[in-house]
């Protein structure tokens, strides 16, 4: 019999911590964020079909977004200012990223990979409309993180908030400003008033 480490693998996100740079009075794991940008991202999508007239698929793109970041399971969380740094960091990141996710896929039975290929890579030409909602939602959950720390009187992360904000603003997404509208307040409220 055959056994194959993939799920086992993807199990580990749960130890995965972001945020490794900052002081965070919670700390916030690889699974716990890849969830939030999943229901962020099909939220974004429901958004572009009811809204503004759009056709995409809500389920792939919060399929796409629970696996986003897998490629970290192996490859850790690199801080954002490393990350970014400059176009040197960015490419050699993205090839580091790429074999990453080809070791992940090694680890599935043969008529499993062609599935995941297009999963972690995102590099099916029919996911490209769905790849920006879920780099909205990942700045969204960034945000929520931020707001979340801000919240418990942690000022580390208010630098933080004002880039992000910024990212979002960038997008010129109309689906980013319904969601900041509509449903971002909500988050800086307590859970008694959520009724």
């Amino acid at each position: 019999m055959n056994r194959f480490h993939f799920y086992a693998m993807v199990s580990r996100m749960k130890y995965i911590n972001r945020w490794g740079l900052m002081n965070n009075t919670k700390y916030e794991n690889l699974s716990e964020h890849s969830l939030q940008v999943a229901v962020i991202a099909h939220c974004l999508v429901l958004i572009h079909n009811k809204r503004f007239k759009g056709n995409a698929d809500p389920e792939r793109t919060a399929l796409l977004a629970v696996f986003h970041d897998a490629s970290e399971i192996i490859t850790g969380d690199m801080p954002t200012p490393i990350k970014y740094f400059n176009q040197d960091i960015i490419s050699a990141y993205r090839g580091i990223e790429d074999k990453a996710c080809d070791k992940l896929i090694a680890l599935l039975p043969d008529d499993f990979k062609e599935d995941f290929e297009s999963i972690l890579k995102m590099n099916d030409e029919k996911d490209k409309e769905l790849k920006k909602f879920v780099k909205a939602a990942d700045k969204f959950s960034a945000l929520i993180k931020c707001i979340d720390e801000l919240r418990m009187g942690n000022d580390e992360f208010k630098k933080a908030k004002e880039t992000i904000e910024e990212s979002i603003q960038k997008m010129n997404m109309p689906e980013n400003e319904v969601f900041k509208n509509e449903f971002l307040p909500s988050f800086s409220l307590s859970l008694d008033e959520l009724d």
